[in-house]
């Protein structure tokens, strides 16, 4: 499809066999539909999700609870996501949500309606777990020109910084002396490559972990 107009034969069709009377280009509304006493729907067409069709169609509940955005189903490698996070946000807002696919076949993803999402206790405790093992206030500004230092990098670079200072060493001894319980299994583990084994519980410095230091060290280093 590549009109907005093309959406309205398939989202009028579905609200006929609904039994509502249908009308484009009412006021300011893309679509009216009505049907005997009952509230009247309005939809609100783009052929893409866009901050300003939430915009006209959040304007439309002065009208009416019973306001839908239709779109063309969204396609390619980030669709999935794409749709997901926007119903998530229609289901917020209270607002219904049409896809129409190339062939015409419309799916209604959600009905118009008061929405409040569980709350998880389990990823408010890791958000909280996060926050009192990040030291100091390194993302500040947003994200690092080299990304977002985050709780495991900053126990990382501790590691690298001790074996920079002292060469290979035990990761009990790294664990003892950094204050990072699991020091071993990050360096055994080693997810950003900046570790080497040199035997069994031993551990030195990578030329990545060298580079890390260089790149990371100003970003993890607590401040007052």
């Amino acid at each position: 499809m590549e009109r907005e107009q093309d959406l309205y034969p398939p989202v009028k069709a579905l609200l006929e066999r609904q039994g509502y009377s249908v009308k484009g280009e009412v006021g300011a509304a893309d679509i009216v539909a009505v049907r005997d006493n009952d509230a009247p729907v309005i939809v609100e067409l783009k052929l893409r999700f866009t901050l300003a069709l939430f915009h006209q169609a959040v304007a439309r509940m002065k009208v009416t609870d019973q306001v839908y955005i239709a779109v063309c189903k969204p396609k390619g490698r980030s669709a999935r996501r794409a749709l997901k996070d926007n119903l998530a946000l229609c289901r917020r807002l209270g607002l219904g949500l049409i896809t129409v696919k190339p062939d015409g076949r419309v799916e209604v993803q959600c009905d118009p309606g008061p929405y409040a999402p569980r709350k998880s206790k389990a990823k408010a405790a890791r958000l909280l777990r996060e926050f009192d093992r990040l030291e100091g206030d390194p993302n500040s500004g947003g994200a690092t020109r080299h990304g977002i230092v985050t709780a495991y990098r900053q126990d990382a670079l501790k590691c690298a910084a001790h074996l920079a200072e002292f060469g290979p060493c035990k990761g009990s001894d790294v664990a003892k002396a950094t204050g990072v319980i699991a020091a071993t299994r990050l360096m055994r583990v080693n997810h950003y490559g900046w570790f080497e084994k040199v035997e069994k519980g031993v551990y030195a410095l990578s030329e990545a972990g060298f580079e890390g230091l260089k790149h990371w060290a100003y970003s993890w280093e607590p401040t007052d």
